[in-house]
């Protein structure tokens, strides 16, 4: 038998191709039809595609967003029009996107229609009792006797703790002969401040190293498929959330056992503040409340946090006009400052106006948080098109935020787009919206601030790899975890 001829060849190969595209369609019509065309010609869902069996769009999903998150919605965009809407198939659920400011609004306030619908494995991790996936009156509850000491002006009684950790941590990491992580050293800074925040003096009983390393194998566990089988991350994260709440629960009971034999005199942390709450009809928390809402606050509080220091910086130093700008606005303040007064104040960090457009800037560009979560309850119209119940709704903060209808140019880093602009209810997404807002908001901005007022003033940071590559899955990194020195400036 001898070789094959040219053309034969080119039979052969117009077959292979010809059945691929075959069997690729008939797959992803198959798919469509399981969940939409079920459903009945009578029920308007918004345009897109469900992609493989099984599998969905998550490949797409995936290529997008190891490079260039934003294609996603921009090719969506291109193919079905600006609907704001669009139908998909992501984290094992048939899912509604949408991303536009009044569709955001309208979700994330719908609480008749929609419940928090986060992924399987972030609910189990995150705890019966956390806001993930609390009712919405538990939440209500809980919020209101919870978040106090974190927010308004209550929070201004943690400025001194955190300039303390601030000045420790950027000279520990200037001293170093050799470049640092910058990722790693803004973690433990804000690793350090949520631990004092809630702990205060009881952080000696705690073993921070064991915590701190354990959250890291939780985290991964929150971001996984809930495969709870050896070698799969869920499953570490199952063994290191049950040594987290033994860890806590041990807190909880040392904090009992002290308050109880001694009459404190020292502020309160805010362990005690939670134990101590007590709701609108005098009840106060069980201790599986408080050790499932200190296990999310512990994550949400030094995670986020730390990503909003690395990108501000990285922003700054690429940007030198931007730096100099804020440092000097930071500056002035020093030179109005009372030479017998030490540390910053309530009154000097509201005088940072620039300041604050440059964190609202990296909060939008960077969407440190990419979607919100929800999932239909029922069957329910939304802008004229039909959500199913159990379909999942994925409110698409990046696609938000980076919309060149909202803001012009959405790819240039540019703080001076806030002067004057006051972004319209839905637009600017970097906590959430609604009841569910993130209770951590304005701890994390303040520990931003207070961080950026001292790197500003006294250091600069030369990396090692400017242009290392940004992976941005789950939150947008440098590969190298931005190598750098950190240089203090005479």
């Amino acid at each position: 038998m001898g070789l094959l001829d040219y053309s034969q060849w080119l039979i052969l190969v117009a077959a292979l191709l010809g059945g691929y595209a075959f069997v690729f369609g008939f797959l992803r019509r198959l798919n469509e039809w399981y969940y939409v065309g079920r459903l009945g010609k009578s029920q308007n869902l918004p345009p897109g595609d469900m992609g493989w069996p099984f599998f969905g769009n998550m490949p797409t999903f995936a290529k997008y967003a190891k490079s260039d998150p934003d294609s996603l919605i921009y090719n969506l965009i291109s193919r079905y029009g600006r609907t704001g809407m669009y139908r998909t198939h992501l984290f094992g659920y048939p899912t509604v996107i949408v991303c536009s400011p009044e569709t955001c609004r309208n979700v994330l306030k719908d609480e008749e229609h929609l419940k928090p619908g986060y992924p399987a494995s972030a609910m189990a991790l995150a705890g019966k009792k956390s806001f993930h996936g609390i009712s919405s009156a538990e939440h209500k509850r809980l919020r209101k006797v919870t978040t106090s000491p974190i927010n308004g002006h209550e929070l201004y009684n943690y400025i001194g703790l955190i300039e303390d950790i601030v000045v420790k941590n950027l000279e520990d990491s200037s001293k170093t002969n050799t470049p640092v992580e910058f990722l790693k050293e803004a973690k433990k800074f804000t690793f350090d401040v949520i631990t004092s925040v809630f702990f205060s003096s009881d952080r000696e009983h705690a073993d921070l190293a064991l915590v701190e390393h354990l959250y890291i194998d939780l985290l991964r566990g929150m971001r996984s498929q809930s495969i709870n089988l050896p070698g799969f991350p869920f499953y570490k994260a199952l063994k290191a959330r049950k040594k987290l709440v033994k860890l806590l629960k041990g807190l909880v009971d040392h904090k009992r056992r002290n308050n109880n034999n001694e009459k404190q005199q020292t502020k309160k942390d805010l362990m005690e503040l939670l134990m101590e709450a007590r709701d609108d009809e005098g009840e106060k928390l069980e201790d599986e409340d408080i050790i499932d809402l200190l296990l999310l606050f512990l994550l949400a509080g030094h995670e986020s946090s730390a990503y909003g220091v690395l990108w501000t910086v990285i922003n700054l130093t690429n940007h030198p006009h931007v730096f100099e700008r804020a440092k000097k606005e930071q500056e002035e303040i020093m030179a109005r400052r009372p030479s017998d007064q030490k540390g910053l104040t309530h009154t000097e960090i509201r005088q940072m106006k620039y300041l604050s457009q440059v964190i609202d800037e990296m909060l939008r560009k960077t969407s440190i948080s990419f979607a919100n979560f929800r999932q239909a309850k029922v069957d329910f119209n939304l802008n004229g098109y039909t959500i199913p119940k159990g379909w999942k709704v994925l409110v698409w903060n990046r696609g938000v935020h980076m919309d060149p209808e909202n803001y012009p140019n959405p790819k240039e880093f540019d703080p001076s787009r806030w002067e004057n602009f006051k972004a319209r209810v839905g637009q600017f997404l970097p906590f959430g919206y609604g009841s569910r807002y993130c209770p951590g908001s304005d701890l994390a901005k303040l520990e931003i601030t207070i961080y950026l007022h001292h790197f500003l003033l006294n250091y600069r940071m030369e990396r090692i790899n400017p242009d290392c590559p940004i992976t941005y899955l789950p939150i947008a990194r440098p590969t190298d975890n931005c190598l750098a020195r950190i240089i203090k400036v005479t």
